[in-house]
């Protein structure tokens, strides 16, 4: 991955984050930016990252959600 892919790629790990950030108790953001993106560079779309990263702050984090 290159500089300008990277950034791309925060970029949109920031956007992301912003719904989960919104309803989401206090909580370190780069653990869901680590989750996401891991999930992204695997192969997952921006969807199933956001859900993987969701899900580890759950699981791992104890940092979870209001379900609507």
């Amino acid at each position: 991955m290159n500089v300008e892919e990277l950034a791309q790629l925060l970029h949109e790990t920031a956007l992301r984050h912003g719904s989960f950030e919104a309803v989401a108790p206090p909580h370190d953001w780069w653990d869901w930016y680590a989750a996401y993106m891991v999930n992204r560079q695997d192969g997952g779309n921006p969807d199933e990252a956001a859900t993987a990263a969701n899900r580890y702050m759950a699981e791992v984090k104890h940092v979870v959600v209001p379900h609507a």
